[in-house]
């Protein structure tokens, strides 16, 4: 059976990146498609196992390998040039529009969707609010944009023969926006290579990249002129305006390597995570290192975080503390009520709690899922 996988775009080594890593672990004869492809050559090795993609047409473009997000309305177009006709199964990998390729009849397509197309749904006017592009002529045009993609991206909801949700809040939304159901396999998380640490230190952490939507910069407020310390972990556009606002107490150390990172982790007192995430792969990561988690009660977390929120009782089977608003004051309270909670956090049941989003897992699941959903649709041919 000849095998097709196409991805929205390789240009960072992320949680999406890593589903692909798992999915050429389980075959290795996908031949794969993106709309763009900036691979380092490591990178390759660990996600396509070394394989060349075949990419669209923006990746010839001007400044298309490092300004393709602002080549948004070409994206339908590009993504539909791919010539698939001779492959049995399609599996996209979709955050954008890798779910909307062509296929006919007799070939199989399954979505793995990470999230239906959040800056023309979910985060429609805080994309546009925080990206300026909330008034004047700019605005008009990005909001007609917008709405022409919602328009393709509705009209693609028969393309997949199957839909798979990374959490179930991302079924949620799939149900919400396209009508369908779909099946729910959790993205897998290397929980193995984090380690226990026999003693804390007094510092909180929290790592991302630095967009406007991970929240960051609620997180290094709500530490301001405090006695408390804060590490923040991660790079990115938003990096340089939140460095600005931090205190002498939040140390901001930008990109560092990963044993760096799982060194940090496994020895702070907790993780605060402020976004509203589909699934999100840091707290995973944190827990696996036996941290308490205190993160917004929305979302992925909700899935992943054994949680309390400060008004519930709390006993040692909790993994972490939610708090209700993105704002600075309701994360100062969490972290107030963590403080006053701290002794009841048991790290070995913290880490039993993400055992079940191992590398593994997945895997199995998605091997045994797919090979279901192939026997099904090929009974009805």
């Amino acid at each position: 059976m000849k095998k097709a996988l196409i991805h929205d775009w390789y240009t960072q080594y992320g949680g999406a990146e890593r589903c692909i890593e798992s999915l050429t672990n389980v075959w290795d004869d996908f031949d794969h498609f993106t709309l763009v492809d900036n691979l380092t050559d490591e990178q390759r090795q660990i996600v396509l196992k070394g394989k060349q993609t075949k990419t669209s047409f923006i990746q010839k473009l001007p400044f298309g390998k490092k300004k393709y997000r602002s080549l948004l309305p070409l994206f339908p177009l590009a993504i539909e040039q791919f010539d698939l006709r001779k492959y049995e199964l399609i599996i996209s990998s979709s955050s954008s529009i890798a779910k909307g390729v062509l296929t006919k009849p007799n070939q199989l397509h399954i979505s793995y969707v990470h999230s239906p197309i959040r800056y023309a749904w979910d985060l429609y006017f805080e994309y546009l609010e925080e990206s300026g592009l909330n008034k004047g002529f700019k605005g008009i045009l990005a909001r007609y944009f917008l709405y022409k993609i919602r328009q393709w991206d509705f009209s693609t909801l028969n393309r997949p023969d199957f839909y798979i949700a990374n959490s179930k809040y991302v079924a949620a939304r799939i149900k919400k926006i396209y009508n369908k159901e779909a099946l729910v396999i959790y993205p897998p998380v290397n929980t193995k290579s984090f380690i226990l640490a026999e003693e804390k230190e007094n510092y909180f952490i929290t790592f991302s990249r630095m967009v406007p939507y991970k929240k960051i910069d609620l997180i290094v407020k709500a530490f301001s002129n405090s006695n408390k310390k804060l590490i923040v972990i991660g790079d990115g556009p938003d990096f340089k305006k939140i460095k600005k606002i931090k205190t002498s107490n939040v140390e901001m150390l930008g990109h560092v390597s990963n044993s760096k990172k799982i060194e940090l982790l496994r020895k702070a007192k907790a993780f605060i995570f402020a976004a509203e995430e589909d699934f999100g792969i840091s707290p995973v990561e944190a827990q696996a290192s036996g941290i308490p988690v205190i993160a917004y009660g929305k979302g992925g977390a909700l899935e992943t975080v054994n949680g309390v929120f400060s008004n519930d009782n709390i006993s040692n089977k909790h993994t972490g503390v939610f708090f209700k608003e993105q704002s600075v004051s309701s994360i100062q309270e969490a972290i107030e009520f963590f403080e006053n909670n701290e002794g009841l956090f048991d790290k070995r049941i913290i880490r039993e709690n993400v055992e079940k989003f191992s590398v593994e897992r997945f895997e199995n699941e998605f091997k045994e899922t797919v090979e279901k959903l192939y026997k099904k649709w090929k009974d009805k041919q």
